[in-house]
């Protein structure tokens, strides 16, 4: 099955009762995709990968009256979160659904416009998962989506200090990075997905958005399993995310994170 190693980190119970410290991290970018999508009233909006909700909350609002936002996730857990949140605040208009995006008909199609916040960097197919996204738009419809650069610009990424502990990584198609958070830091590869997806008028936008939040925002224990990490090497990693967590603390108990990230948009001809 297309996509099986994220179905199951994302469906993992630990993973989704953490995602609210993660939310801390990332929800400075929420209004970056909201401009860049520009999203208006009456439209249909489809948020891809949109996790715990509050991208389509926040585009919710945007689309009244009469608009609607469909959220798509892998991840049951996440659904549950952002249904429940939705329920709260009596937005009506937002419905999420559990699909794989790269290959699944997507409920509501077509679409207005398409957006994502973090969420687009996990496919196996990234071109076929980009091709069933542009299907399922109107024509002259928009993507909006933000990504991290690369990791060596983010210096606060974990991955190169827990690698060492952790097994290998499956192998992946020559040439192309795999799927995870950083999959799509190489601008040109990304356009050229974006490309090969039948996307046109690729515009790319470079962000540098400072947070100071708790350190374990993105530090935790939880970190290390999540890896793949096993038991007899935790004390070990956990000695080493420790001693880099420490490098970003600032005042308050907080620590200061730069995060690059980059805006892409694009439409369909």
């Amino acid at each position: 099955m297309p996509n099986e190693v994220e179905r199951r980190r994302w469906n993992d119970e630990q993973m989704v009762a953490n995602w609210p410290k993660r939310e801390r991290f990332t929800d400075a970018i929420t209004s970056h995709v909201v401009t860049a999508l520009n999203p208006q009233p009456g439209e249909t909006v489809l948020d891809i990968g949109s996790g715990g909700g509050k991208l389509s909350l926040a585009i919710a609002e945007r689309v009244r009256p009469g608009g609607k936002v469909t959220g798509a996730d892998i991840s049951a857990g996440m659904g549950a979160m952002a249904s429940a949140r939705a329920a709260e605040a009596k937005a009506k208009n937002t419905t999420f659904v559990q699909c794989d995006v790269q290959q699944d008909r997507i409920p509501g199609a077509p679409f207005d416009a398409a957006t994502s916040q973090f969420g687009v960097m996990f496919f196996e197919g990234p071109v076929a998962a980009f091709t069933n996204i542009r299907k399922s738009l109107k024509r002259g419809g928009r993507l909006a989506f933000a990504c991290w650069q690369s990791g060596a610009k983010n210096d606060w990424c974990t991955a190169p200090v827990l690698m060492p502990f952790a097994p290998a990584p499956p192998p992946h198609a020559e040439g192309a990075p795999p799927p995870g958070p950083f999959a799509f830091g190489d601008p040109k590869y990304t356009r050229n997905i974006l490309t090969g997806a039948g996307f046109t008028d690729i515009e790319r936008v470079a962000k540098t958005v400072v947070v100071k939040v708790p350190a374990d925002s993105i530090g935790d224990d939880a970190v290390i399993p999540s890896m793949g990490i096993p038991p007899e090497k935790f004390e070990a990693a956990k000695k080493a995310l420790d001693k880099h967590m420490a490098k970003f603390a600032a005042d308050g108990g907080l620590s200061r994170f730069e995060l690059k990230i980059q805006v892409f948009t694009a439409r369909v001809g």
